[in-house]
């Protein structure tokens, strides 16, 4: 595996053979980011959370609801206070 520095407030991982996206993490909360085609079981997963939905073609939509936020809106949650 292989991380990136993203950005001051995330890091990314790649596999180092292929270099396929592994996962989006945030420094802040350890949180984890990832593919959900990367589990081979997928039950009792939910997708509830969208991100750039302000960027999204008009063609994309999923038929649950979900919690979405902006690129603006998503960057101003990991913004240092000045």
């Amino acid at each position: 595996m292989r991380l990136y520095q993203s950005s001051q407030w995330a890091e990314r991982g790649f596999c180092k053979k292929c270099e396929s996206h592994l996962f989006y993490k945030i420094k802040q909360n350890n949180q984890y980011f990832m593919p959900v085609g990367l589990f081979d079981n997928s039950e009792g997963l939910v997708f509830d959370h969208q991100v750039f939905i302000d960027e999204k073609p008009k063609y994309y939509c999923f038929a649950n609801e979900t919690n979405d936020l902006t690129g603006v809106e998503l960057f101003a949650q990991f913004a240092t206070p000045e």
